[in-house]
């Protein structure tokens, strides 16, 4: 089987944030107005072309195992540099197909692959566990924006 990805649109983090679609997938966002956030599935076109060996990783985060599985992480570097971001929506510009995004994890000129409303009935999860190592990460993406990530982060 092959697979193959059409990209949408880009990242723009110039100036602020946005999605940028390409104009035949602009009408793609009507009836997205309304919605606080979404769901941004990115590929990450800049990180170091794959290697098997890469499926350990030595320890990302200050208080991680020494090693980690590569999908025990965040990280863009993946077999498949397929990656999700959750964003605070703006604006939206239906006619453009320009999503205004209040902050992304994505660089700018990453291209998109899909765009999903943000739904807390299929996304939002009451009770999660985590490992004693980053059990004291925020419980929300609100809490997220004031935690010191800089202190958590080795690379």
């Amino acid at each position: 089987m092959k697979i193959t990805m059409q990209e949408i649109g880009i990242i723009k983090a110039q100036k602020g944030f946005s999605v940028c679609l390409n104009p035949e997938y602009a009408g793609g966002i009507t009836g997205l107005k309304g919605f606080s956030h979404v769901v941004i599935l990115w590929y990450a076109d800049r990180a170091p072309a794959w290697k098997n060996e890469a499926l350990l990783i030595q320890k990302p985060y200050r208080l991680a195992p020494d090693q980690l599985g590569v999908f025990a992480t965040r990280s863009p570097y993946r077999p498949n540099g397929l990656c999700q971001s959750i964003a605070a929506v703006s604006s939206i510009d239906e006619k453009k197909g320009i999503i205004k995004l209040w902050w992304t994890d994505a660089e700018d000129g990453t291209p998109v692959l899909d765009i999903k409303p943000y739904l807390p009935c299929t996304e939002f999860v009451r009770k999660t566990a985590s490992p004693q190592w980053c059990a004291h990460w925020p419980q929300s993406y609100e809490e997220s924006g004031d935690f010191d990530w800089g202190s958590e982060f080795l690379f």
